[in-house]
């Protein structure tokens, strides 16, 4: 090689070298992760010979049964014997039937992430994915008799009306059978021999409470004409139809009387009569994942049935001679997540740290910061002040605004008594000033822009005064305004469905306001020329999705009111579809006009005001690719409250105590900064591709010249040397600009640091790169109310609920006890010739009485606790507390107000039981991406709310809960669920480990394969049979056995608005909706068949809670126990679940729920005893809750003090008789 060569190579090679250089560092590549991320931890194993629900088919050889058992299939001889497992794991696989040709089965399986159609050969060669998408459920699989086509009904979500389709079972695009449209739900479909019949069973929507049979029919689908008949009118419904080889024979199940049975019918004549009866009960009135019916099949020879009821398998035969069990063990090995579980310390310190900060709003100045806590006003010098209140009024104290001038703060009062009033008080605290004349409910105050006039929302003060049940602001209210001064209101408009008026600086003279159907508007002082500015929406539905009933109020605040999930029929606004995107829960323009922040559920998004246009343009956040405006979502784990920087640079926001800031006008300078350097790497690049390409072509032609044999001109040997040199150039600009970036990103890393070293933990758990708010923690502090005195109980019979080492399991009970209880715990507990008794002590006589643990509601609901503005009495925790109830925890509050009201019991502003909940539900909404955003909306429970636990409320596929129930292990959060009338999904729950599942598993029976995966899970059922899954609500038995309108206790505590409408009149909820319903027959009630689970769960070990549901306050929970124990569970045990069961359920067990040394002094006293009669619990002498001792009748005091309850509630007496 020549010299000239090699310079010339080393000058390409210099060239390679820095294409290569300025190429970008490509991450390594990671392999697909698992669709089902969490690893099994755990193993129930034993050997089954019962099952609940199992699917079964039989093969075409007639030779081999498969069969589904707790998410896994086996196979077993037609003869019965030893199972043999097929397809085990974490996935949960149902519903096998065979193919035509008896060498593979299609079922359904979750193993993908979500609910998909497989199939897999016997042999186990083959297993492939049928169907995509992991966001639909598939029910009852059926192989049309060509062997080529699999039919399968198929619904949105986790349910919804589910329509017939096709599918290849090589894969392929799905092809409907017949009319996917309208309300129908399609289940169970069987084609006839020849394939052009398809038979199965629909009836009107997904599910209904308290349902009215008939609920489902069967019909006929003509494949060659298209025609669709209906074949069954029984009052009993109509479903699971099976028809036999030859095509002679239909086989179905329907109800009758409160048993189901299986019909036969001739299809050559039409007779019919029954073939087997009871069989399994149906599933006609929950959701039916797994069908109406377990899957039964016909022997090849048509001669009999195969089918499981009563926990086995039987071979019924068609001519109607008696049934043959097919017996069976089956060697389960069921694959179980991790334990999720911890206990809690209960808080002693003798301050109380409030919760929450509501409604914080920065001073003009930025300087302060002004909100309520405790629901009182307090004020806080930014950034590190300490909290000091604002005034020294005994109310409650809402909804603050900075005048324009930062020299007053507006807000309203609260007082159960006197009503509300709009006032004012000086920035620096001091004597408030009442700017209104008259008493109302005054919400949501905005200052005029020059300061002179309040705006406000009104209502009347009676309806808050009389509130008894759900209240989400007033009716007829009313935009008013007052001068800042004080003096007459002046009323602007109706509100309607408008809330939160504010301004925008540049226009006085208009009014801006929110309502979910109009979406941002204005108007002007005297609310007319109404402009509309902006519609946002929420993410799409599924049509048919399965969602919280209508009933559940889903977080989704606005200032007032919230947003229903589903249609209400009595609102003329309503969505006509529940898969309509919801409208956003708030849009607040900003004080320059240019922004408006928007709230939707518990995201916050930024987004540019459009232009003034005839019609508003219309942002919907689940597409904002296509939105006509620029939107900025500022929220990652959650906000609410926000509020708008004085001059619209920045927007606030609240989260538990934390007070967030997100600086919009740094945001914008970063961002045009990165889109700078992105311009500036773009031309590097443009740059670097030019010269690359350029050298290629001039050492080409070098080349070319060489093979030639000829000099390279000097011209083209400078052109190369100075192309190498271009591209060095453009290496060192890259590696420049790349050291740019890395400093900045180190300014970045340090600043971290320093957060660190501050004490910010959360910044370690912080795995984004993009700005994030920033935070400060605000710690309001009051005294907590501890009891302080020293009381022994003598004499009583003590049922401890202790675990005491060497004893029998059965009830642990000291006859002639003593407790001693100093302050808040107990010191000491046993025989009353054991126990000295402190000579200072007040000793209280309880011969002949029996003293329990205070009752644990592990699913309260208050039904429902005011937003916003807040009453100063809560009649729903008196009552509670009343009977006996000293602890509750509320699985899913729709709001976060319940922060707020813990806090006021803590601090003794209000007399209630201990108060838990998990806040509001994560639902499906939140759109659960990966582990990482699983974890990052669960702070907001750990971090924030702090409230130890969450209800996974049906939030999404099977993948997504498993994010979820991980993330909660990683935070240490006990998450319960949502049980959602669906026994598969329920199963899932507890094979993933989650802590609980509130509500009934609606399949009745339930045999010991479910009792030994819930023991091994120690996942904790809280089945609320008043409000029974699977059949007429319990409540409504109570009712109608029960004199609950003149229950004089009752009377005392609960509003009587709130009792007539539970007890004068059973009837459809409104509208029609379902809900509270009418008469049953005592034996249409499903309580007793649920309440036999609850037997062999609290025998076979496993755990149950007590859950009230807050359908009636108060004796609701006692209506509970006794449902539970109406199966003949022991006393004992039900009273075990009602005490330390349900403490351990939340966490708390080693602190409550048994009367023991060291624990906290909850407990009651009863006049009997309800170990020999369970009814007995609603006979209350006294109750203690955390060592304050009430007259149960009455909750007036009588230890450590002696004081009558104080009633802040007025309500109107009995109208006079004016008339004879």
């Amino acid at each position: 090689m020549s010299a000239r060569t090699k310079v010339l190579a080393r000058a390409a090679l210099l060239a390679a070298f820095a294409a290569a250089s300025a190429a970008p560092v490509l991450a390594q590549g990671r392999g697909r992760p698992d669709p089902l991320p969490l690893r099994a931890a755990r193993t129930a194993e034993f050997t089954a010979t019962e099952g609940t629900w199992m699917s079964l088919d039989v093969s075409p050889d007639g030779q081999t049964i498969v069969f589904d058992l707790l998410g896994d299939l086996y196979t077993l001889p037609i003869t019965g014997g030893t199972a043999t497992p097929l397809l085990t794991g974490m996935a949960y696989d149902a519903q096998p039937r065979f193919s035509p040709d008896g060498e593979r089965i299609a079922f359904v399986s979750d193993r993908s992430g979500g609910d998909n159609l497989w199939t897999m050969r016997l042999d186990k060669t083959d297993t492939s994915q049928v169907s995509r998408g992991n966001n639909n459920l598939y029910v009852s699989p059926e192989w049309m008799p060509d062997g080529e086509f699999i039919i399968v009904s198929r619904s949105g979500g986790l349910g919804g009306v589910a329509k017939l389709f096709l599918f290849h079972h090589e894969r392929g695009a799905p092809l409907p059978m017949g009319s996917t449209a309208g309300p129908l739900k399609m289940l169970g479909a069987a084609p006839s021999p020849d394939g052009r019949y398809i038979w199965y069973a629909a009836g009107v929507g997904d599910w209904q409470y308290n349902a009215v049979l008939p609920r489902y029919q069967l019909y006929r689908y003509d494949r060659e004409t298209g025609v669709t008949n209906v074949m069954t009118n029984r009052y009993g419904s109509g479903m699971r139809p099976a028809i036999s080889p030859d095509g002679n024979w239909l086989v179905y199940a329907t109800r009758y009387n409160d048993q189901t049975g299986l019909r036969k019918r001739d299809l050559r004549t039409g007779d019919e009569s029954w073939l087997a009866y009871p069989v399994q009960r149906d599933e006609q009135e929950s959701r039916a994942p797994l069908d109406l019916m377990p899957g039964y099949a016909f022997v090849p020879d048509g001669s009999a049935i195969v089918v499981s009821y009563g926990g086995k398998i039987w071979r019924v035969p068609m001519d109607g001679s008696e049934p043959s069990e097919i017996p069976f063990e089956a060697p389960v090995k069921l694959a179980i997540g991790p334990k999720v579980a911890f206990k809690y310390p209960i808080d002693t310190a003798q301050m109380v740290t409030a919760s929450q900060i509501r409604h914080p709003v920065v001073s003009p100045d930025g300087s302060q910061v002004v909100f309520t806590a405790f629901d009182r006003l307090w004020i806080r010098d930014l950034p590190d002040g300490e909290p000091r209140r604002l005034t020294d009024q005994a109310v409650g104290e809402f909804h603050p605004q900075w005048s324009p001038d930062g020299r007053w703060i507006a807000y309203v009062t609260w007082d159960d008594a006197a009503g509300g009033q709009i006032m004012k008080v000086p920035a620096a605290g001091g004597t408030p000033t009442q700017l209104t004349q008259t008493a109302a409910v005054y919400y949501n105050v905005a200052w005029s822009p020059d300061g002179q006039r309040i705006v406000a929302s009104r209502g009347a003060a009676r309806e808050l005064k009389e509130v008894s049940g759900i209240y989400f602001g007033p009716l007829g209210g009313t935009f008013v305004w007052v001068p800042a001064e004080g003096g007459a209101v002046t009323e602007i408009s109706p509100t309607g469905l408008r809330d939160v008026a504010h301004f925008r600086r540049d226009q006085p003279d208009r009014i801006y306001a929110y309502s979910p159907v109009e979406g941002l508007v204005s108007f002007r002082w005297d609310g007319t020329d109404v402009k509309r500015h902006l519609v946002v929406r929420g993410r799409q539905g599924v049509p048919g999705i399965a969602s919280p009933h209508p009933d559940e109020w889903e977080y989704l605040p606005r200032r007032i009111a919230p947003w229903r999930r589903g249609p209400d029929p009595t609102d003329p606004d309503a969505p006509a579809e529940a898969g309509a995107p919801q409208p956003a829960g708030l849009i607040m323009l900003s004080p320059e006009g240019d922004r408006a922040y928007v709230q939707f559920g518990l995201d916050l998004f930024v987004v540019d005001m459009p232009e003034e246009m005839a019609t508003p343009p219309t942002i919907v956040l689940a597409n904002l690719q296509a939105s006509p405006v620029p939107v900025r979502k500022v929220t990652d784990v959650g906000g609410e409250f926000a509020s708008w920087a004085a001059d619209g640079g920045a927007l606030y926001w609240a989260l538990g105590n934390v007070l967030f800031t997100y600086d919009l006008d740094r945001v914008d300078a970063e961002e045009e900064q990165l889109e700078q350097e992105a311009h500036a790497r773009a031309l590097i690049r443009a740059r670097a591709l030019a010269v690359t390409d350029s050298l290629k072509r001039v050492r080409a032609r070098a080349d070319s010249l060489e093979k030639k044999g000829e000099e390279v001109p000097d011209d083209l040997e400078q052109e190369i040397f100075r192309l190498a040199a271009d591209s060095v150039q453009v290496v060192a600009d890259s590696l420049l600009a790349r050291a740019d970036s890395i400093r900045r990103a180190a300014e970045r890393v340090a600043e971290k640091a320093e957060q660190v070293r501050g004490g910010d933990k959360r910044i370690l758990q912080d795995t984004t790169e993009t700005y994030e708010a920033e935070e400060i923690r605000i710690e309001v502090e009051l005294p907590r109310d501890i009891p302080r005195g020293l009381v022994a109980l003598r004499g009583g019979r003590i049922i401890t609920m202790a675990k005491v080492p060497g004893d029998s399991a059965g009830p642990h009970i000291i006859e002639n006890g003593v407790v001693v209880v100093r302050d808040n715990r107990i010191t000491a507990v046993g025989p009353a010739d054991s126990v000295e008794i402190p000579d200072s002590a007040r000793v209280i006589d309880v011969t002949g009485k029996t003293l329990l643990p205070g009752f644990i509601d592990t699913h309260y609901h208050a039904q429902w606790l005011v937003p916003e503005v807040h009453p100063s009495e809560v009649w729903q925790y008196l009552a509670t507390l009343a009977y006996g109830v000293t602890t509750t925890r509320d699985p899913q509050t729709a709001f976060t107000d319940i922060l707020s009201y813990t806090d006021r019991v803590n601090i003794g502003d209000m007399v209630g039981p201990r108060i838990y909940s998990t806040g509001p539900g994560v639902f499906n909404s939140e759109n659960i991406r990966d582990a990482n955003h699983a974890k990052t909306v669960l702070r907001r429970y750990a971090r924030y709310f702090d409230t130890k636990t969450l209800k996974m409320y049906m939030t999404g596929n099977r993948q997504q809960r498993q994010w979820i129930i991980d993330a909660a292990r990683q935070l240490k959060l006990m998450p319960t669920t949502e049980g959602g009338l669906d026994f598969k999904l329920d199963l899932t729950h507890a094979i993933d480990g989650y802590s609980g599942v509130e509500h009934n598993l609606p399949i009745a029976p339930i045999y010991g394969d479910v009792v030994e995966l819930f023991k091994t899970s120690e996942t904790t059922n809280t089945p609320t049979l008043v409000v029974s899954y699977g059949g007429p609500f319990g409540e409504n038995y109570f009712y109608t056995h029960e004199n609950v309108h003149d229950d004089p206790k009752l009377n005392r505590f609960v509003p009587e608005e709130n009792i007539d409408a539970r007890a004068r009149r059973r009837g459809p909820g409104a509208g029609g909706s379902p809900g509270q319903a009418g008469w049953f027959l005592d034996e249409e009630y499903v309580f007793p068949k649920h309440a036999a689970f609850v037997k062999k769960m609290l025998e076979g070990g496993a755990r149950m809670g007590v859950g009230s549901h807050g359908q009636i306050q108060g004796i609701g929970y006692h209506w509970e126990m006794w449902a539970m124990g109406s199966a003949g569970a022991s006393n004992y045990d039900i009273l075990r679940a009602a005490t330390i069961l349900g403490a351990e359920a939340i966490g708390f067990g080693d602190q409550l729920g048994s009367i023991e040394e060291g624990k906290f002094a909850d407990l009651l006293v009863l006049n009997s005893d309800p170990l020999e009669n369970l009814r007995n619990t609603v006979d209350l002498l006294y109750v203690m809750k955390d060592g304050r001792l009430y007259d149960a009748e009455t909750l007036d005091e009588i230890h450590p003090e002696q004081r009558p309850l104080q009633r802040r509630r007025v309500t109107d007496t009995d109208p006079p008789i004016t008339t004879d």
